[in-house]
């Protein structure tokens, strides 16, 4: 049986994930399987208290050998965006948003990096300082992140999949930031998709998607589940929980 773990939207809480890196560590201990794939389903930053640590532990790992996914979620894409030589904001924010407005979490962001955000500074005088900040390696790192993995009967991505559309035809936009038309689909994907992005009260099996997201970036658990065919278990400090289909007993 093929067994992968996954690990929602962390945004900026490096203790909680590494709360949940054990809890993964104790699941494969009892399953003599010290090798099976950790997904992290992406949103590594913003809101919380500590991006940067998040960043080096998630770097530090896959440099050690550990068999860690790391996906792109919207906030790494507009934390990459903002850093590029020439600061771009994301298209599929609201107009008037960019990653630095008070609610998306970009400020918490910098801060981890000891950058502090002023109020009425512009972005021109800004961005020297936050990119000087920002170590170059964890740039690369951002901007190298895949928006897609593939294990299995599994599909991971950060937001979901644009109904209709083949795997290999979805676009980074919808990857990172679809949420209403692949919510109200309840048609058969092929895989069965693995994501985070919209914030859920538990983890939710809906039979062709598991939502994993359990709003971290909220001041919620995070979340990290393990899933051997389509069955889908989260972790807890008691071991693990069975996630029912919605609808089911």
């Amino acid at each position: 049986m093929v067994r992968t773990y996954a690990i929602g939207d962390i945004h900026g809480h490096l203790d909680k994930l590494k709360a949940v890196h054990a809890l993964i560590d104790e699941d494969r201990a009892r399953c003599s399987d010290d090798n099976a794939p950790v997904i992290h389903i992406g949103d590594l930053v913003d809101r919380g208290p500590d991006a940067r640590g998040v960043i080096d532990h998630l770097i530090a790992g896959q440099a050690r050998g550990e068999n860690w996914v790391v996906l792109k979620g919207n906030h790494d894409r507009m934390m990459e965006m903002f850093l590029r030589d020439h600061p771009m904001v994301d298209t599929h924010l609201l107009i008037d948003y960019n990653w630095l407005h008070p609610r998306i979490g970009g400020i918490e962001t910098l801060a981890s990096y000891g950058v502090e955000v002023p109020d009425g500074i512009r972005t021109y005088q800004l961005h020297p300082t936050a990119r000087a900040a920002v170590p170059e390696h964890h740039r690369e790192f951002l901007s190298g992140l895949p928006a897609m993995h593939r294990e299995g009967d599994l599909c991971f991505v950060h937001a979901g999949i644009r109904p209709g559309v083949a795997l290999e035809d979805q676009t980074e936009d919808d990857l990172c930031w679809i949420r209403e038309e692949f919510h109200a689909s309840t048609a058969d994907h092929g895989p069965l998709i693995v994501h985070g992005h919209t914030p859920v009260d538990r983890v939710t099996h809906y039979g062709n998607r598991v939502n994993i997201d359990t709003g971290a970036g909220h001041g919620k658990a995070l979340s990290a589940v393990v899933i051997e065919g389509r069955e889908v278990w989260l972790l807890s400090p008691e071991g693990r929980v069975a996630v029912q289909q919605a609808g089911t007993q």
